[in-house]
């Protein structure tokens, strides 16, 4: 018997990365999976998302260990696609146990500036709410439901020097401390129906968003134009540990144990797999 074996799990950004690396996870634990993902790039994101390839090879993955999924291409941005791909799932696999809302994007220097932002913020905000709240209403008592966040959600004290001049990055930062709160108050709302909500916040992860042109130059802005090569001796600063980054594995090892029984009376955390990146930034408190 698996982890969460006979469960149903609703995961977006399930094309590749993180989202990809969940569903396999999941799988290999004898959950089902619901996969979302845009399947499309967004001209403001300055380095290609998923494509309709990725999300079948995601498909490939998870039934080689011999588990249902259903895969639809829908925008987080559009609750009423969310919904529609839910209740397709659903309707196939009869249930919903576990939601996994992680699809999110990076658009640093994007252009035009404030498009980027809303971007981000409609992604990575608006879309975990849209994610959260069309599942709602198929979730039971000892559902579960598990937000990604971000390391940069607790980089407080950092000072900026010109306000204004990167809304996507900035918004970036804003909307991963957003939904940090919100799925706090959601946990405490949830929690009499006992159904938990969590947080898990990666640091630099080895994925396609890290990897890239405009997160090289985030790392080494004394380049013109860094490459990798440049950008991974840089990549260790963000955490107290000398890691460059975390693998997808190390935050899908994290969401399997918030999705399973083990932690069914775990709610409301915070839970960092950021290689002590918090340490750099926060003292002990309470």
């Amino acid at each position: 018997m698996g982890r969460v074996e006979g469960k149903v799990a609703f995961i977006t950004g399930a094309a590749r990365g993180q989202g990809r690396s969940h569903a396999v996870r999941l799988a290999e634990e004898g959950a089902d999976i619901i996969a979302v993902d845009i399947c499309r790039d967004l001209p403001t994101n300055r380095y290609p998302l998923a494509s309709s390839d990725d999300l079948k090879e995601t498909v490939r993955l998870v039934e080689q260990h011999g588990r249902r999924i259903v895969a639809v291409e829908a925008d987080v941005r559009d609750r009423a696609q969310l919904a529609a791909a839910l209740e397709q799932g659903i309707a196939e696999l009869g249930r919903l146990d576990v939601v996994v809302a992680q699809a999110g994007i990076m658009p640093l220097g994007g252009e035009p500036p404030m498009q980027a932002w809303t971007d981000v913020i409609d992604t990575n905000l608006l879309g975990v709410i849209n994610a959260i709240h069309a599942s709602i209403p198929h979730l039971t008592e000892g559902g579960a439901i598990i937000a990604t966040g971000s390391a940069a959600a607790f980089m407080t004290g950092i000072s900026v020097a010109q306000p204004g001049v990167d809304p996507g990055g900035a918004g970036y930062s804003y909307a991963k401390r957003a939904l940090s709160d919100f799925v706090h108050e959601l946990a405490r709302n949830l929690a009499p129906r006992m159904i938990r909500a969590n947080v898990v916040h990666p640091t630099n992860c080895n994925t396609d968003m890290l990897n890239s042109e405009p997160m090289y130059r985030a790392f080494r802005p004394d380049l013109e134009n860094p490459t990798r090569e440049d950008a991974l001796p840089a990549f260790p600063a963000q955490q107290a540990m000398p890691i460059p980054f975390i693998e997808p594995l190390d935050i899908s090892n994290a969401v399997v144990y918030l999705a399973s029984d083990e932690s069914r009376y775990v709610t409301g955390l915070q839970l960092r797999v950021d290689g002590g990146s918090y340490l750099k930034f926060h003292d002990f408190h309470v």
